[in-house]
Parts: structure tokens; sequence; C-alpha cells
């Protein structure tokens, strides 16, 4: 089934109209005869060669393989100061023609031009072998008898050619016999860091017309196009009046205009750091740590019993090598430790077993923010306000609300007027400013270290109620025993789970999807 005549016609760039017209039926075509025979600029031709091809115009013959020469880095030095030969001939023949010395050693030579001296040996061995330069008995550098070879002006051309060529590409076949021996000898087909021209193969297209080519170019000659329309207004060709007189290329404003995929932000990664921004706002101080902790720190300085069931292996993950820490800051140590087995001096009667000071040094992921509030109280300052966004780690069934690996944004704040009201005002922002879930409520929960604890819950329009995160006020167990005596008011919640309701997502899974398109039309949640 041939091409639809009509319909390409109107379709055809400049570019190709002019190849179909230039050439006849059995002509072979490559992008560098193209481009030298229409006076394309570089790249032109293999753009209107590509996009034939894809009409149906042209169609790929064969590929000839051939030796091409890229310029390097070091070529394009070359280019620019000239060859090693070049400077040490110039520097040699201006020094004793303005009588100023007799001749330089080689080491002078290389600290004179800022050359290594291997190479000023290779250059001036070169040189001395045609007896342009020669060696007195001082070793100094002299002009020898013979005339500097054309071979200098030949590797001055090919830099040159070099440097305009597309890509910086010379191709064997293109070159003249002088020019080939030349640049044989100053190129390398590895490495070469060290070499003017990097030797490589490449494939040459070649393309033909298609049997539609015959019927383009009949239309295309009936309707007058010639390739050489104006496809620009321009403000000088108003001014001038050139626009006169001269045919415009039509245009199809029924074709879509192409996609602008523009750079932007992971709305994700956007609204985690609109959260930093709203705490930090708020006076808050940010906090952070390492992902492996001691059960220490992640528990058994929030007061969580030795036995407790969420010390099931099902429930955090153990770190195989090292398996323990090396030792437990004190008194902290020893202050949990009291407070676990009798309460110590925090008015408790703890939980009444022996501690187990091995046990405490074992090292997991952390399970929870709530780690780096423990590790903050020691050094924290009073009245203060502190958060961290903190990546945890529990073993758990991965569905649209539950995550093996999440982030929590963790805070507290201590004060001696820090109560319950406090902490609710802290959990109505989440919930309703940042998450901006419309329908919220309070109920009351168990934490081993919180007394009062609550938790609080909002409606998704899809997923209905669930648990954004839990809070309290920490139980003196866990304030005295790291030196803190005024109440602390802290909070762990879910900020995948604020994100899925103000991002309009409805699994916690798209927040971390490898779906680039999903991501990139993904809507971000603002003036969080």
């Amino acid at each position: 089934m041939g091409i639809d005549i009509q319909s390409t016609v109107k379709n055809l760039h400049p570019l190709e109209v002019r190849i179909i017209l230039a050439y006849k039926k059995g002509d072979e075509l490559t992008v560098e005869k193209v481009e030298k025979d229409l006076e394309f600029k570089s790249g032109n031709g293999n753009q209107a060669l590509s996009w034939l091809a894809g009409k149906g115009i042209v169609s790929e013959i064969r590929r000839e393989a051939g030796i091409f020469y890229e310029l390097t880095d070091l070529g394009r030095v070359w280019k620019e100061k000239g060859s090693p030969e070049e400077r040490i001939l110039d520097l040699v023949r201006g020094k004793q023609g303005d009588g100023t010395s007799s001749g330089l050693r080689l080491p002078d030579i290389a600290g004179n031009l800022g050359l290594d001296n291997k190479d000023v040996g290779s250059a001036f061995g070169a040189l001395s072998k045609l007896g342009v330069l020669a060696m007195d008995g001082e070793k100094k550098v002299t002009l020898g008898t013979g005339n500097a070879p054309d071979y200098f002006a030949v590797v001055r051309g090919l830099l040159d050619k070099a440097a305009v060529a597309e890509g910086s590409f010379l191709a064997e076949a293109a070159l003249s016999s002088a020019e080939k021996i030349a640049i044989g000898g100053i190129a390398k087909k590895r490495g070469a860091a060290d070499a003017p021209f990097r030797q490589a193969d490449r494939e040459t297209v070649v393309f033909g017309f298609t049997p539609d080519w015959e019927p383009v170019t009949i239309a295309l000659k009936a309707a007058g196009i010639t390739g050489d329309e104006i496809g620009t207004l321009t403000p000088e060709m108003l001014e001038s009046g050139g626009w006169k007189g001269k045919i415009f290329r039509s245009y199809n404003v029924k074709v879509p205009p192409t996609r602008l995929i523009v750079g932007r932000t992971n709305p994700y990664a956007k609204f985690l750091e609109d959260v930093k921004d709203k705490l930090s706002s708020l006076g808050f101080e940010e906090f952070d740590g390492p992902l492996v902790e001691t059960e220490f720190w992640n528990s058994d300085a929030l007061f969580m019993p030795q036995f407790h069931s969420a010390r099931d292996i099902h429930d955090v993950y153990h770190i195989a090598e090292p398996e323990k820490a090396k030792a437990i800051e004190e008194p902290w140590l020893s202050n949990v430790a009291a407070a676990h087995e009798n309460g110590g001096k925090t008015g408790s009667r703890g939980w009444n077993y022996n501690f187990d000071k091995e046990f405490t040094r074992r090292l997991i992921l952390r399970s929870q923010g709530t780690v780096l509030s423990a590790k903050t109280l020691p050094k924290a300052k009073i009245p203060g306000k502190y958060f961290g966004i903190v990546r945890c780690f529990r073993y758990d069934k991965v569905d649209a609300t539950h995550l093996s690996d999440f982030y929590q944004t963790e805070g507290i704040v201590l004060g001696e007027d820090v109560n319950l009201k406090t902490l609710l005002g802290m959990l109505d922002m989440f919930a309703r400013e940042v998450a901006g879930a419309k329908e919220v409520k309070y109920v009351p929960g168990y934490f081993p270290f919180t007394e009062p604890s609550v938790e609080v819950h909002i409606k998704h329009p899809v997923l209905g109620w669930f648990e954004l995160g839990g809070s309290g006020i920490f139980r003196p167990e866990v304030t005295a025993s790291l030196g803190v005596n005024v109440p602390v008011a802290a909070w762990g919640i879910g900020i995948d789970r604020m994100a899925l309701m103000a991002l309009g997502l409805n699994d916690l899974r798209e927040l971390f999807s490898y779906d680039i398109e999903n991501v990139r039309l993904r809507r971000t949640k603002e003036g969080v």
C-alpha cells in the first residue's frame, strides 16, 4: 500500500523537498553527499534523510564500513598552540634569531613551552632525523641545515578541518594521500589521551529513493513547491519588505505541538520539604540520626520492656554483622536499667524484671522515629521544640496503607507549660493543614512510653478511616532517666499517610513508583 501523496507533500520540510528535487531515481545518497551538494548545515542532512525514511520516500540500501578520525582534546590544544614540533622549532628559531642565546637544552624547552620532557624528546628526535634541529657539544638544541617538511602544513590543515567538521570526525576516504600518511602517524585506535586524533571504525548509511519518490516529485512540481519557501516571517523581512513576492511554507495548524517536558521536583520530595519548612517556621529545630540503632535507644530508653511483643523478631530487622554495639552511653544505661527494674529515681515501680545489659546492645534498623526523640532529650534545651523526618523499618505486609520501610515525622515539645492541649494543637495542624483532611478524630491509645496516649485518625475519601499516628506525654520513666524533669509532648506521625491524603493518592506504593509518567503528572501539595 502506497503513501498518501497529497498528505505527504503538505507535510514535507523544505530540507526534504530540496533533496527530492535535487536528485533522480537511482542516485545513492549519504549524509555527507547531501550536505556537501546542497550546502546544508552540519546535521541537517542526517535530519532530512531520517525524515524521508520515516515517510517512506527513501530507504536504506546498504551500510559501508569506513575509517574515521576524531579530534581529541589534545588535538584541540595542538590546533590552538601548534604541535610540539612546531612549537619547539618556533622557539629555537626565535632564540637564535634575536641573538639572545645560541641554543636551549631540552629541559629548558620543556619548561618554556609547558610540555612534558618525553614529548619534547620525541619531537626533537623526529626533527633531528630530518636535519631540521641538531644538538651541539653543550647539549643545546640548534637549528640544523634541513628545512621543515610540508608535513607540518598538512597536520595543521587536518586540525583545522576536523575542528569544523560534524562531530569533529574526518572520513579517511575523503582525505588526500598526504593527509592519510600524516594522520596515520599521529592517530591512535584506543586511549588517545596522548594523541591528537582517535581512529574509529564507523558505518556510512547509503540511501536510495523508493517508488513513491516519483509521484511525490510530480506533485511537488505541480504545486510549485521548490523547498525555498519562507518558513519564518522575521521583523527584518517586514521592515525591508523582503517578504513581497515570496512563497511561504504552509502549516498544518491541526498538528499537535511537541510536548514540553519541563523539570520539576518529585511531588513527594517537595511535600517532605514543605513539612520541614512548616515546622522550622514554627521554631522547631531539626534532628537526625543513623538508620542502625541499638535496642537501648530504639526501645529500652522508651521504657518498652524487653519482653514486650514489639521485640519479636517478626517486627524489627536485626543486623547480622556486627550483631551488637560495643557500649551504651552512661549514665543513661544505668538510669534506664534502674527504671526498668524498680523505677529508679523516677517515682515508678518499674517493670520488675532483671534488665539485660547484653540484649540492650543488639543492633537493629530503627523501627520508630521516637528513637531520635529519646536521643535528643539529654541535650535538649528547655523550653525547646524539635522534629525530624525519619526513615523507619518494620517487617510488615505491604498494602495500600502499610509499607515495610516508611517515613515518620517525629517531634517533641519540652516545657513547664506543656500539656495535652499543646499536643492536640500539633495533631490538629498535621491532620488538617498538612494532610488536608476534612474529618479528624482523636482516640485513646497505648504506648509504653507515653501517658496519656492519643491516636489521631483521618478519613480518606477512598480508603476510609485510618490511623495517622500516635502521640502522648512522655512518662517520667523516659524523661527522668534521660535527665529531663519537665513535661514533654511527643508524636510520631506517618508522613507517608499524610502525603497519601494531601497528594490525592489511593495507595502508599504510588509514592515510590518507578512510573515516571505518573510521577511527572502528579499534582503537588501547595501551601503546606
